[in-house]
């Protein structure tokens, strides 16, 4: 969320960002808040003007009752009356003015960083840097599922029978394969010097709001009925609840954090062939990093969050780029964002595997995440990247190491969480 006098200072700046964006029909909001701002700011320079006028004559009521002037106090006190019931109108209006503030506040988009490409779509996103040499291998790789119930190692019908579309069993060796990336990317976290942390599955409707846009959470999020609870999509949300409404003294930053956590999402809307089995799907298990920092250490914290990803999938053998997200494909809330996406032999091309986001001091903003600092309060920022997913990971996975006699390698760094095997076989 946009802090408020910047809007107010730099109406022109906030538009153009729109703009950038292709968010045209919200640009009338700009002029919309401004208005109700002074609106607001007027009501309430009336409400603290009256409200110390009426302090005033309410000290005047027990020095005229002391000297008998019964009638001068009576009349004081009606005054008292009036200026309370003025009063409350006021209070009223400014609360109004307020939430309606604070509605509009929440769907302008953060100001995106200057370096971010302006494209409308992730059809414009730009590669950055490749790691990794690409192979296709001279036999025909198969389609993900397919690998999988080689070695009896997923049931979808069963899922389905049980819980519908998007759910899966895993079995076997690819359930312990999907463990024991969790449990490497944990660890791999871990030596990197983030605290491990087991966050919440579920969280409460404003923290969901606090780290979200509204449209994303429409399209994403599970709610529990008759409670105020979400089932998470992402642990970073959780994780970035954490600090809410909290004040961080300045040399207890910066927070790094892994989290391991399952994620329950909608994902509506209709997928093409290539996003059956389970690389779109209603329940994963993930493990996330999140940093909150100070404002300037920010993009340092950004490149180092999605060189983590990059590092643990070229460990595991699987080549990987990274992508810049264009102003259009970013998230409201997003200051600029990164995609990590590895190579998929089958299909010859790369795909998402994780996303790098720093998101200013928006979340932290809505959260209210303070730094108590040297000169004063101020609001943190706030970082997360996908370290793993273990169903798109092991797509990913299982197609680059996939051999000719449909065994599939165990690269060295996993061995030792799959029982010492260097290979697994049908």
């Amino acid at each position: 969320m946009i802090d408020m006098k910047f809007l107010r200072e730099n109406p022109d700046a906030v538009k153009e960002n729109i703009k950038k964006k292709f968010q045209e029909e919200k640009l009338p909001l700009v002029d919309e808040v401004i208005t109700l701002d002074a609106k607001c700011r007027e009501a309430q320079q009336k409400a603290d003007s009256l409200r110390a006028d009426r302090n005033k004559i309410s000290k005047q009521i027990g020095a005229l009752m002391a000297q008998g002037k019964k009638e001068e106090a009576e009349a004081t006190k009606k005054l008292v009356t009036e200026r309370s019931a003025e009063l409350a109108a006021l209070e009223e209006q400014e609360k109004s003015l307020r939430e309606r503030i604070t509605e509009i506040m929440m769907v302008i988009p953060n100001i995106i960083d200057p370096s971010v490409p302006i494209g409308k779509d992730d059809s414009e996103n730009v590669e950055i840097e490749r790691f990794g040499e690409p192979v296709v291998p001279d036999f025909e790789v198969p389609y993900h599922t397919d690998i999988m119930e080689k070695f009896n190692g997923i049931d979808l019908d069963a899922a389905g029978r049980v819980a519908g579309n998007g759910f899966y069993y895993l079995m076997g060796d690819i359930a312990r394969l999907h463990s024991a990336v969790i449990s490497y990317a944990r660890d791999f976290m871990i030596d990197r010097g983030f605290t491990y942390c087991v966050p919440p599955f579920m969280i409460r409707s404003n923290v969901v709001t606090g780290v979200m846009s509204f449209a994303e959470m429409d399209a994403m999020m599970y709610k529990i009925e008759g409670e105020d609870l979400y089932l998470i999509g992402t642990s970073e949300h959780s994780m970035i609840g954490k600090f809410i409404d909290t004040v961080i003294k300045e040399d207890q930053l910066p927070k790094t954090l892994t989290s391991y956590s399952p994620c329950f999402r909608k994902e509506k809307g209709a997928h093409g062939i290539e996003e059956r089995g389970v690389y779109r799907i209603h329940q994963f298990e993930k493990q996330e990093m999140i940093v909150v920092c100070k404002p300037e250490e920010s993009p340092v914290w950004f490149d180092k969050l999605w060189q983590n990803t990059v590092d643990l999938f070229r460990s595991l053998d699987i080549p990987v780029r990274t992508l810049e997200c264009c102003s259009g494909d970013l998230a409201d809330l997003k200051v600029k964002s990164i995609d990590v996406e590895a190579w998929s032999p089958r299909q010859k091309k790369y795909f998402e595997v994780g996303s790098c986001s720093n998101l200013g001091d928006a979340q932290a903003r809505r959260l209210k995440i303070r730094i108590d600092g040297e000169k004063g309060k101020y609001y943190a920022h706030t970082l997360n990247n996908t370290v793993v997913a273990p169903p798109r990971m092991l797509i990913a996975f299982l197609e680059n190491n996939l051999n000719a006699d449909e065994s599939v390698n165990i690269p060295k760094a996993l061995q030792p969480y799959m029982g010492g095997k260097t290979k697994i076989e049908a």
